[in-house]
């Protein structure tokens, strides 16, 4: 095998780990993250280059935008014209940069869609006014020059950059391995903070801090950070804040006129739209986008009445839309040693004054040489008017007159040259006087431009003079406020139903449903096969209904979840985890406050609120204790009643003669327990009860001008009795009661009728 001896080897490992760097180290270096001297890209900056040298500055005509991006991909940076058009589009959008750079003129997009802009041979663009203040020094020595990438044309390495760019219009970028976003800032403060830094070289992030109040964006979107989030941020160089939507409210309609930084508005109304269309947000009636040229956002939220509050919705829109959006920072750039480096706010600021010490200093520099070579020329040109006479005898007489110049006036070659070009019309006396003129000026220029090379406090003060200028002629106002805490909260499920009367059914199977109102029959709804009502409650859509098993215990289920009593309901058992042999008894349902009453067959009870009551735990919580042989009976809600009523089922005598006895005395003599088995209501014979011969059968709340309804279970008809015609029953707690006539033998029911007010109270 035949091997050529040119060739060398390598091993794959070296190779791609070379090759890997090489390229990592070109999109980090020359692609991806922007230089702090100049705060731009390569592809930005070698646009602005190009529109420079195309003459397309402020006062100029604009030009179609397709010339510009063919010599900056032509001469400059050869890479695709829809990336490079792109950048132009970028640096052109108000909504995208604080400060643009580019007028465009044309269609540039919206911030709705960035990438709905023309294409570049519709579009037409020149530089603004406030990227002069990144080329206006290009041509004065401030800056190195390299070769383009085939060595035909020179490109400046950087832009001699007056102001820190990089703070205020910021970038976001991807690199290998690492990545930049820096928001942008406002003029006024970024100034305010460098000239503090020139004074007082030591001073801290914290001293910054009083200048710069945080990022500021080009539309008066508030930002949301707090004070400790913008030290460590600013001290660190990573952090993160949020921006939210600007909103007005008017009538039933909240109008929102400015988004968080590159916020798409119709996705925002979509992601709105998809909530309303889930019945997520049931208070919002209507979406409209009322933007047009004057006002380009312009989004119309219309709520359903004005007691619903606009603050609380768009707290909730806040949580789930992007109407606010969270922005990461991450402060990577090209540092002046040419690697990438995270900078403190305080670290940039410094870092960037010393580019433009060292850029002022340059052009200082190079202007001093500017005029001591004009000087050197006038001091020749002048030795025309001492001696004209003997000039021109010289010239006129001599075969080499450029050599005999300079050797009888002992001037060098380039004042020669010049005076040799000095035309007829210029010996006059009043040129003389021109150029006598002309070197004073200089040579006092030359000596302020030496005492301010030579020292540095003149230079600072030169530079400090420099920033106040631009600030007085581009700076303005802060857009964005300043916000410490976000109130961003969705909605939990139960805020966002509405409240609606409902009767929530519990059949004695245990299958649970909920009707539309409270003029609800429950007994007469379709129930499956032999089953049939056990009990009902009435109360609101947006509550929670508790359901209590035999066993006391209690389990919690939102009643807007429940099925409708168009079918036949479903199971309780499928929603909650309940203890075999158990049966369902009640349903309560109401606010966290409504009171209850819960009793057992073994006579004992006691008065809770509802919300003691309320458990998020499937397997439900043990609300009562209740004894040995009983079971708990269906809860009764108490409003305005001040009597309760209790019916027990009782034998007198060994052959089986039901006696079934009543007592009713005063609720306030009833215990208010959060849970437990409660005091004993009526009292019941303990060998009769075990027996299973004497036992509570039924409960009943009664008001001031309520009635009593008596009736056999399972039966209809029965017998109504006012509080006057029940004063025999009157008594105190824990006692026996009274016999009930005779025909209220069996198992009867007790139920209020005519009663003065809802028990579902909103």
């Amino acid at each position: 095998m035949n091997i050529n001896k040119n060739l060398s080897s390598i091993s794959l490992k070296d190779y791609a780990e070379e090759s890997y760097l090489n390229y990592s180290m070109y999109v980090i270096l020359d692609r991806a993250l922007p230089h702090i001297g100049d705060g731009m890209k390569p592809v930005q900056r070698r646009i602005l280059y190009a529109m420079s040298e195309l003459g397309l500055n402020a006062s100029s005509k604009y030009k179609k935008s397709a010339r510009t991006v063919g010599d900056v991909i032509g001469k400059f940076h050869p890479h695709g014209d829809s990336a490079a058009y792109e950048a132009m589009v970028l640096m052109a959008q108000h909504f995208s940069f604080r400060y643009p750079l580019v007028d465009g003129q044309g269609n540039w997009g919206t911030q709705d869609d960035p990438k709905s802009f023309a294409a570049m041979r519709y579009t037409e663009s020149k530089l603004t006014g406030f990227a002069d203040l990144l080329l206006s020094e290009l041509k004065l020595g401030t800056v190195d020059w390299q070769p383009n990438f085939d060595g035909s044309l020179l490109e400046p390495t950087l832009l001699p950059a007056k102001i820190p760019s990089i703070l205020l219009n910021g970038t976001t970028g991807i690199a290998v391995g690492m990545a930049t976003d820096i928001p942008s800032h406002n003029l006024n403060e970024v100034l305010d903070a460098a000239i503090h830094v020139l004074d007082h070289p030591k001073s801290s992030t914290k001293d910054l801090l009083k200048f710069i109040k945080g990022p500021d964006f080009s539309n008066p979107a508030p930002i949301i950070v707090s004070s400790e989030e913008l030290k460590e941020m600013y001290e660190t160089g990573r952090g993160g804040f949020k921006v939210r939507a600007h909103w007005e409210s008017e009538g039933n309609d909240i109008i929102v006129r400015a988004l968080p930084h590159q916020a798409s508005g119709s996705k925002i109304l979509e992601q709105i739209a998809d909530q309303m269309q889930k019945k997520k947000l049931p208070m919002v009636v209507d979406l409209r986008d009322e933007g047009d040229h004057k006002e380009p956002v312009r989004l119309v939220i219309s709520l359903k009445s004005n007691r619903i509050s606009a603050s609380e919705v768009m707290n909730h829109l806040y949580a789930t839309t992007d109407l606010q959006k969270n922005y990461r920072v991450n402060i990577n750039l090209i540092s002046l040693k040419g690697s990438p480096r995270v900078f403190a706010l305080k670290d940039l600021v410094s870092e960037w004054l010393k580019f433009r010490q060292q850029t002022v200093l340059r052009k200082l520099e190079h202007r001093l040489d500017q005029v001591d070579d004009r000087i050197h020329v006038l001091e020749g040109l002048l030795i025309v008017y001492f001696d004209l006479d003997k000039v021109i005898k010289i010239i006129r007489n001599s075969d080499d007159p450029k050599k005999e110049l300079m050797k009888i006036f002992k001037i060098s070659e380039i004042q020669t040259n010049a005076i040799l070009e000095i035309r007829l019309r210029q010996l006059a006396k009043l040129e003389q006087i021109k150029l006598e003129e002309e070197r004073y000026e200089l040579e006092k220029e030359r000596a302020e431009l030496e005492k301010i090379i030579k020292s540095k406090a003149r230079l600072k003060t030169y530079i400090k003079r420099e920033l106040k200028e631009i600030k007085n002629k581009f700076g303005d106002e802060r857009n964005a406020p300043i916000e410490s805490s976000s109130d961003a909260k969705a909605f939990s499920e139960e805020e966002m139903v509405t409240s609606e009367a409902v009767t929530i059914i519990l059949s004695e199977a245990g299958w649970i449903r909920s009707a539309k109102g409270h003029d609800v029959e429950a007994s007469n709804l379709t129930y499956r096969g032999d089953d049939k009502l056990q009990h009902f409650a009435k109360g609101r859509n947006n509550q929670t209904a508790v359901f209590f098993d035999s066993g006391g215990k209690a389990y919690s289920l939102q009643a807007h979840s429940l099925p409708s009593a168009r079918g036949m309901g479903e199971p309780i058992t499928g929603r909650v985890i309940s203890e075999s042999g158990v049966t369902f008894e009640g349903v309560a349902i109401g606010t966290d406050d409504s009171k209850i009453l819960i009793s057992n067959s073994a006579g004992f009870g006691f008065i809770s609120t509802l919300s003691n009551a309320i458990s998020n735990q499937k397997k439900g919580k043990q609300f009562m204790r209740v004894p040995e042989g009983s079971n708990v009976i269906s809860p009764v809600t108490i409003n305005d009643n001040h009597k309760f009523v209790a019916a027990t089922f009782s034998t007198q005598d060994n052959k089986g003669k039901v006696s079934n006895k009543m007592l009713i005395f005063p609720i306030e003599e009833l215990p208010v327990l959060p849970k437990g088995r409660g005091n004993k209501l009526i009292s019941i014979s303990t060998k009769a009860f075990k027996e299973k011969s004497e036992f509570m059968m039924d409960v009943c709340c009664l008001a001031e001008d309520s009635k009593l309804h008596i009736y056999h279970e399972g039966k209809t008809g029965g017998k109504t009795w006012t509080i006057k015609e029940l004063e025999e029953y009157i008594t105190s707690r824990a006692k026996r009661g009274r016999v009930l006539p005779t025909g209220y033998n069996g198992m009867i029911k007790l139920e209020e009728i005519e009663k003065t007010k809802d028990a579902a109270p909103e």
